[in-house]
Order: structure tokens, then C-alpha cells, then sequence
């Protein structure tokens, strides 16, 4: 029979790579969310205002394991446009959501682009009415289509709402629903929930304790409201970036000005599957700090990245702070030279450590440049002169990737120590599917590929598996959605 059989490839603690680099020409650069490639590159999605057709356009950028550009791309007109979110497709290819005044009916509409893995144009399309709306976070869906929040001031109930549009596979719309009160509400951030419906982060200053709130929605698979929850206190809380737990909760990050130790913090949120708080935690020092992207690690804690002011001089870092389950910090690193930087979209690699985009602007220089930071999994980039001992290496399973995944999904898993493992694919009533590793391995960083077929080389329906790892110590397993 010829089927691809499942590869095991060991990446050992010492193969992780770290880097800084910076993206941009002569005018202003931004970075605004980077996600890994199944070849272990990086892709970032941002505004150029030196490359392009227009005044700005959407930058989206491909680089190899070490950060080498190995192609961009610009997308718009002769206006303003720019990219704010990127997600792998199924096909391998990727989805970016933006701005657009270019094209469309209003003044600015939400911009989806879809490309194929070299970053060519599948589709373009505006969504919007008469006035403004924008697009902040896309995310792909279980049927193989898309779902992107914003705001929009065409439609809803006053000023502005939170947006929320569901497309196919093509860009057409499947439908649109509208969240919010008589004053402004905006949407941050999105993702599919484990029931098929979705979770928004944002902004609202209709409902809420204070000036301005934390807003989340949770809705069903139509976007129909579940439940709605505001999260601060008497001033201003902003929210950015949220994703659901392990544990069919979720996180939240943003900033705040209620708690906290100084002028603004970082905000960190725990609540359960219903929305109700677990806990809160701020994060910084006596001056300006905010979180703009929050993930969830292998072992169950938390990366988060932003910005912070360490001294009252208004020139801001690139902070990065791991947090346990619990959201109490293990490290704090910042990266920073005589500039302003800040970190807008943060998530772990396949080896563990962490990649970081956003950006950099050194005083005197006209304009600022996109920022990307390789670290290791204790957010060091670079090994100082007689560090030659390597990190300790964690023991977990990691979630799957690409997921939903359409041919071929990578499976990542670290060992604590060498160990007999096995590593299989099972469906939803439990059956076994496929075993792709059982042999002993050695401590470290591995993966194995699933190429979507059984233990004869057939290849499976559409639908829920699970990845199982067990050690003679450790077991885990993550929920993969296949989608043909």
C-alpha cells in the first residue's frame, strides 16, 4: 500500500532557534500577528506605508526558521489598507483581515484576503455598509470558512457595535450579527469555540462598571448571543486578544487603569466556560503597560505580550511575561534598545519557545519598523559567553497544528527524560485509528505527521479525532478536526 507514514523527527532542546529581526523601508512598518508554518517559518501580517500600491497597504510577510524573508507580498489600492490578524487555511494557504478604504461602499470596510502558500491572491473582499467598519481578528472555521470581528458604525444599534460575519470557503457572506448598546462597543479578537460556536473580545463603553470595559461574547455556531460578560472597574479596562482554556474556559488580556500597580497594567483574566471570573492578575510597574496577545502554553500556563514603560520618559519596551495555570509569573523578559517597541501578537513554537511580533522605532529615526523575536522557551534570545548548559526541557503534548487541518497535520510532544512512547490517533468513540510513534525516545522536543489515513493507509472521514500521548508517567491528549 502507499500512504505516507508518519514521520518522527527529534528536535533536541539544543536545536532551538532564537533571532531578532526587523522588516521595513524608508516610511512606517507595523507588525500585527504572526502565526508558525507547518515548514517551521514564520508568517507575519502587517501595514506598510514604504512598500505598495497605496498609502498604505497590507504587508504580509513568509520567513524561514531563522527569520530570512523568503517572499512578501503587499495587497490594496491607492488609499489606506492594512492588515491586522493572519491564520493558516486549510489548503495551507492564509487568511488576513484588515482595513480597506480602497474598496467597498464606506468609508473604511473590513478587508479579508485570502492567498495560497506562496502568498498569491486566491480572493480579496470588503465588508461593510455606508460608514466605517473594521476588521481585527480572523479566525478559520470547522466547515472550512472564516469568521472576523471588528466594529462597524453602518449598522447595529448606535454609535458603534461589535461585528461579527461568518464567510464560506469563497469569502461570501453567510451571515453578519451586530453586539453592543447605544455608545461604543468594538470587537478585538476571535476563535471557534469546542461547541462550534464563537468567543469576541473588545471593548465597550454602552454596559460595564467604568469609561470603558472589557466586553466578551460568547455565541452559537449562527452567532446568535449565549452570553455576554464586562470585566473592570470605576476607569478604563481595554481588551485585545482571548482564547479558550484547556479546561472550556477562557483567557483574556488587555489593560487597565483601575488595578494595578501604575498608571495602566496589564490585565490578565481567567473565567470558566460561562463567562463567571476565576481570577485576575495585573501585571507592571509604576508608569504606562498594556497586553495586546495572550496564548495559552503546553504545560497549561500562559505568554503574554505587550508593551511597558519602565522609567516616566515615554519610551515604551517589548515585554514578554510567562505566567503559570494560575496567571503567577515565572519570568518577565524585555526586548528593547534606545526605542519604542511593543509586541502586538505573541504564540509558542512547535520547540517550545516563543515568537513575538510588533514594533520598533529608534529615537531620531522617521518612522518605525516591524519586529520579530525568536526567543527559547525561557524567552532568551542568544546564549551568553559560558552558558553551556541547555534549558530544562518540559514534558507535554501540544495542540496540533495546522487545526482544523485538511491533508496533513503536525503532532509536537516534549519529553522531561527518555522514555518508551506512543503517540496515536483516535476517533471520537474511542477507537484506534492510527499509531504513528511507539518506541523509546530520548528527552527533548519531537514531532510525528498525520496524514489523515488509518492503520491500512485508507484515508478517514471528515471529523473529531484525538491525539494521545502516553509515557510509562505522563499522559495527554488534544482534539484535532479534520476537514477534507
Amino acid at each position: 500500500m502507499a500512504f505516507v507514514l508518519a514521520l518522527l523527527v527529534p528536535l533536541t532542546a539544543a536545536a532551538q532557534i532564537t533571532f531578532e529581526r526587523t522588516y521595513g523601508g524608508a516610511s512606517s512598518d507595523l507588525g500585527r500577528s504572526v502565526a508558525q508554518t507547518p515548514d517551521g517559518g514564520y508568517i507575519v501580517a502587517g501595514t506598510t506605508r514604504s512598500y505598495g500600491a497605496g498609502q498604505s497597504d497590507l504587508w504580509l510577510i513568509k520567513t524561514d526558521a531563522w527569520g530570512s524573508t523568503s517572499w512578501s507580498t503587499t495587497f490594496g489600492g491607492p488609499q489606506t489598507d492594512g492588515g491586522r490578524s493572519v491564520a493558516l487555511t486549510l489548503d495551507g494557504g492564509y487568511i488576513i483581515a484588515g482595513n480597506t478604504t480602497s474598496f467597498g461602499e464606506g468609508q473604511t470596510d473590513i478587508y479579508l484576503v485570502r492567498t495560497d502558500a506562496d502568498g498569491h491572491t486566491v480572493w480579496t473582499r470588503p465588508y461593510g455598509g455606508p460608514q466605517t467598519e473594521t476588521g481585527r481578528s480572523v479566525a478559520p472555521t470547522l466547515d472550512g470558512g472564516f469568521v472576523v470581528t471588528g466594529y462597524t458604525e453602518s449598522y447595529g444599534a448606535e454609535l458603534s457595535d461589535v461585528v461579527l460575519i461568518k464567510v464560506d470557503a469563497n469569502g461570501d457572506t453567510v451571515w453578519t450579527r451586530t453586539y453592543g448598546g447605544s455608545s461604543y462597543d468594538s470587537g478585538e479578537s476571535v476563535a471557534q469555540t469546542l461547541d462550534e460556536g464563537y468567543i469576541v473580545a473588545g471593548g465597550t463603553t454602552t454596559f460595564g462598571a467604568g469609561s470603558w470595559d472589557i466586553y466578551v461574547i460568547k455565541t452559537d455556531s449562527l452567532g446568535d448571543t449565549m452570553w455576554t460578560r464586562t470585566y473592570g472597574g470605576p476607569n478604563y479596562e481595554g481588551g485585545f486578544s482571548v482564547a479558550q482554556t484547556s479546561d472550556g474556559g477562557y483567557i483574556i488580556v488587555g489593560e487597565t487603569e483601575s488595578y494595578g500597580a501604575g498608571d495602566r497594567d496589564v490585565y490578565l483574566v481567567k473565567t470558566d466556560g460561562v463567562g463567571d471570573t476565576i481570577w485576575t492578575r495585573t501585571y507592571g510597574g509604576p508608569y504606562a503597560d498594556g497586553g495586546y496577545s495572550v496564548a495559552q502554553t503546553n504545560d497549561g500556563g500562559y505568554i503574554i505580550t505587550g508593551y511597558g514603560e519602565p522609567f516616566p520618559t515615554g519610551i515604551e519596551d517589548l515585554y514578554l511575561i510567562r505566567t503559570d495555570s494560575a496567571g503567577d509569573t515565572l519570568w518577565t523578559r524585555a526586548y528593547a534598545g534606545l526605542a519604542w517597541d511593543g509586541g502586538y501578537s505573541v504564540a509558542q513554537t512547535l520547540d517550545g519557545g516563543y515568537i513575538v511580533v510588533g514594533y520598533t522605532w529608534p529615537p531620531g529615526d522617521v518612522e518605525d519598523d516591524v519586529y520579530l523575536i525568536k526567543t527559547d522557551a525561557d524567552g532568551m534570545v542568544g546564549v551568553s559567553e559560558g552558558e553551556d548548559e541547555l534549558p530544562a526541557v518540559a514534558q507535554y503534548l501540544a495542540q496540533n497544528r495546522p487545526n482544523p487541518f485538511g491533508s496533513s497535520t503536525t503532532i509536537c510532544y516534549s519529553l522531561s527524560a527518555g522514555t518508551p512512547v506512543k503517540v496515536a490517533v483516535y476517533d471520537i468513540r474511542g477507537a484506534l485509528v492510527r499509531t504513528l510513534a511507539q518506541e523509546t525516545v530520548p528527552a527533548g522536543f519531537h514531532s510525528v505527521v498525520w496524514d489523515g489515513r488509518d492503520q491500512r493507509g485508507r484515508k478517514v472521514a471528515s471529523g473529531i479525532y484525538f491525539c494521545r500521548l502516553e509515557t510509562g508517567e505522563f499522559t495527554d491528549t488534544k482534539r484535532m478536526a479534520l476537514l477534507r
